[in-house]
């Protein structure tokens, strides 16, 4: 995020674009509400009728995969209507003469053919955004797990530079991370291409400062795989063995049956988690892992806070922190790790981490702080790129829209989106094991618009055969006008009706992001549900 979540209340106009807020974060959804109610602008686009989009002055239900085809429409509605920021855009971007050329043809009609949302709406919303005095831009996977997600971050930077909305209070782009700490895990170097902070393996000068730092000749100058890669890898033979920590792919990962085979293909699987989750009933070894509750460390959220985890009860059983599986690993293999405490691992955190270098335990025993924090004197930062963006122009990128990598035909004529929902929480390791949560929502279920469910002569709760040309599953049925008449939406939570059977492993060329959110399926009806 380049700006916090606080700061959403005190903003004039909130674009929210692929993100079901108030289920998937629901403090983030509660301040949305929040600065509706103190009067503020809100526009949805979603391809789901969510509470926000009931909430929301203009609500855009576009086609599944149409979000550059959108954002482009709503640029090229500001720009004919000269509502761009002209001032930002000579002091602080390059390369808009590119992006304006590409916009020239994304009229709200052209748009509207492609996405399927009327041209008024496009032109209403592109107004309510550019008029704002203060606007911020939320996102979240709905935005970014397609083939072209990489294209559909740089739309919303595009709009939010065009406009003048970054750099300031209130404004931004600002991304929700799935889970509590994946900002953390990312900002620590778990990401194949660099190591802590985003430092880059292939700068030279960064491999020496950490080579020294560790004690060794040199470390790899190659980025590695990404875990799509890795598994397409595995599945051909090209890696022979994998350690996975705190992760269940096979039901989170696309196109399921292609992760099984690739894993039992490995001569050796390793899993260190929690609970014996479905990857880890496949390991030779299991290693167990201590809870959130049962060590001590930090958790950087979404707003890149840095905040303490303190240790409540001794970890249960043989279960040990993550850090002390790794170390004794390590030192099994030649490699001698010890840590005397959590606060010795921030120390050096903060020795190798520029954004880091100014957070230390002492400090963070009395409040959290956010990073870039580069000393022990700095508050930390609020919201980024105050005076300048960090590589000195913003760049515009001119992007045109590509469609998904599947297309709906005669044989699986509905597109299948999936996403999560308020009482579960990614594969279900850990809210599926717990009774009220699974009393709540204790099943798997696919929604289908009334019309759809009409034709095909499908009633409510019934069930139905859900097919894409990787997988089948069957599942209840939900009528529901959330959905438009070409779309069906399935949470991705249960393992026994795994959304992931169904979806493609088409990758984005840049992030190799699978495209989770855009697959052909047929709907076929089975029969009435059991009592």
């Amino acid at each position: 995020m380049t700006n916090s979540i606080g700061e959403l209340i005190d903003t004039d106009a909130i674009f929210v674009i692929g993100s079901n807020t108030t289920e998937n974060h629901p403090v983030v959804g509660m301040k949305i509400k929040q600065a509706v109610k103190q009067g503020a602008q809100l526009i949805v686009a979603d391809v789901r009728n969510t509470e926000l989009a009931g909430l929301a002055t203009v609500w855009l239900q576009h086609k599944p995969g149409t979000d550059v085809a959108l954002l482009n429409g709503m640029m090229h509605v500001i720009l004919a209507e000269n509502l761009h920021d002209q001032q930002f855009i000579a002091e602080r971007t390059e390369g808009f003469a590119e992006l304006a050329e590409v916009l020239r043809k994304y009229t709200p009609d052209y748009v509207a053919e492609i996405t399927g949302v009327p041209a008024e709406e496009i032109k209403k919303a592109a107004r309510l955004y550019a008029r704002a005095d203060k606007a911020s831009i939320v996102y979240c996977m709905g935005l970014t797990q397609h083939s072209c997600g990489t294209d559909n971050v740089l739309s919303v930077a595009n709009l939010a530079m065009l406009t003048g909305n970054l750099g300031k209070e209130s404004t931004g782009v600002n991304p929700l991370r799935g889970q509590n700490n994946v900002q953390g895990a990312c900002d620590m170097g778990a990401l194949p291409n660099v190591l802590t902070g985003y430092q880059p393996v292939t700068n030279a000068d960064i491999r020496k400062k950490f080579a020294a730092a560790w004690g060794v000749d040199s470390l790899p100058e190659k980025p590695g795989l990404t875990l799509t890669e890795a598994m397409n890898a595995a599945y051909e033979g090209k890696i022979k063995g994998m350690y996975i920590i705190g992760e269940n792919p096979l039901v989170s990962d696309p196109d399921l049956r292609h992760v099984k085979e690739a894993l039992e293909k490995l001569d050796f699987l390793v899993v260190q988690d929690i609970f014996l989750t479905e990857t880890a009933q496949l390991a030779d070894v299991v290693l167990p892992a201590a809870s959130f509750a049962e060590k001590e460390g930090t958790f950087t959220n979404t707003e890149r806070r840095v905040q303490r985890v303190r240790k409540a009860i001794e970890p249960l059983g043989r279960a040990k922190p993550d850090g002390e599986i790794i170390c004794a690993l390590a030192t099994k293999m030649g490699y001698p790790m010890r840590y005397g405490s959590a606060a010795e691992v921030m120390a050096e955190i903060a020795s190798l981490t520029p954004s880091y270098a100014g957070i230390n335990y002492e400090r963070l025993e009395k409040g959290s702080l956010q990073w870039p924090c580069p000393d022990v004197n700095h508050p930390g930062t609020k919201f980024l790129h105050q005076d300048k963006f960090s590589r000195g122009g913003g760049k515009f990128h001119a992007v045109e829209y590509r469609p998904p990598a599947e297309q709906p035909d005669a044989k699986f004529p509905l597109i299948l989106t999936t996403g999560r929902n308020l009482f579960h929480y990614h594969t279900g390791t850990m809210t599926r094991r717990s009774k009220a949560l699974n009393a709540f929502v204790p099943e798997a279920w696919v929604e289908i618009n009334p019309v759809t469910a009409q034709f095909l002569g499908i009633k409510d709760g019934e069930w139905v055969r859900l097919s894409s040309r990787r997988g089948t599953i069957q599942v209840k049925a939900t009528i529901t006008s959330k959905v438009r008449q070409d779309v069906v939406f399935m949470p991705f939570h249960f393992a026994e009706a795994a959304a992931n059977h169904l979806t493609i492993g088409a990758l984005d060329p840049v992030a190799k992001i699978p495209e989770y959110k855009v697959c052909a399926v047929r709907v076929e009806k089975i029969g009435p549900a059991a009592e």
